[in-house]
């Protein structure tokens, strides 16, 4: 399942962000990858001990985890740091699977993954993120201040920029249901929810869909 997340960030927040970056020191980012990844990772990163980091997450992550349609798929019990990650021409990121568990002291695992898309689509050629569905591959690029969530177990990659620089946001997240196809069924039953509470609150088959839906995320959730 691949979710769409629009103005993740407003105008406001993508210059506060477009304006830490600017001035950003980078590492070459294979030095946050695992073994199997190093091989076709070419871009670069700021540094986990960078300052700037929690700055950016103020704006940045806090946005994304209060997004009501993040909260809503994701259904997150765990969310790791970003990675902030710059590419400019001829980077790109080969073909690869998410390591299954991260972190350091606090492990989790990985169920889905996020990318915050930091600046315009008109900003660089080519680096769509490609990721490979059951339908075929999907390339995506998004207007700047949206996000993807797509999952982590998905054979995805980062096509190579032809020109410009391509600057996202990219992190992992626990959910509270670690089965994709009852996260799925949650997820549009959560929307069918929704509607039934603005469009007739009243119904009886609001208060069954409610029910419903309370009620499976209390059966599945592993908490």
């Amino acid at each position: 399942m691949l979710i769409e997340i629009p103005d993740v960030l407003d105008a406001k927040a993508l210059a506060q962000a477009e304006a830490l970056l600017s001035g950003a020191s980078f590492v070459d980012g294979r030095l946050s990858a695992g073994l199997q990844a190093r091989r076709v990772k070419h871009n670069e990163e700021l540094g986990a001990d960078n300052p700037l980091v929690r700055r950016l997450n103020q704006i940045v992550m806090t946005a994304l985890v209060q997004h009501p349609l993040y909260q809503a798929a994701a259904l997150p019990l765990r969310v790791a740091t970003p990675f902030y990650a710059r590419y400019t021409q001829g980077m790109g990121y080969g073909d690869h699977v998410d390591d299954p568990v991260m972190g350091g002291a606090e492990r989790y695992r990985s169920d889905l993954s996020a990318t915050v898309f930091l600046n315009a689509p008109e900003d660089y050629g080519g680096g769509e993120l490609v990721i490979e569905t059951s339908f075929g591959p999907q390339p995506v690029k998004l207007a700047a201040g949206s996000a993807l969530l797509y999952p982590s177990s998905s054979w995805h990659r980062v096509a190579e920029v032809t020109e410009g620089v391509r600057l996202v946001a990219v992190t992992w997240i626990q959910s509270l249901v670690k089965d994709p196809s009852q996260r799925e069924l949650l997820y549009q039953l959560h929307q069918a929810r929704e509607r039934l509470l603005h469009e007739r609150p009243e119904a009886p088959e609001t208060a069954q869909v409610s029910t419903a839906y309370v009620n499976l995320v209390r059966m599945w959730s592993q908490v």
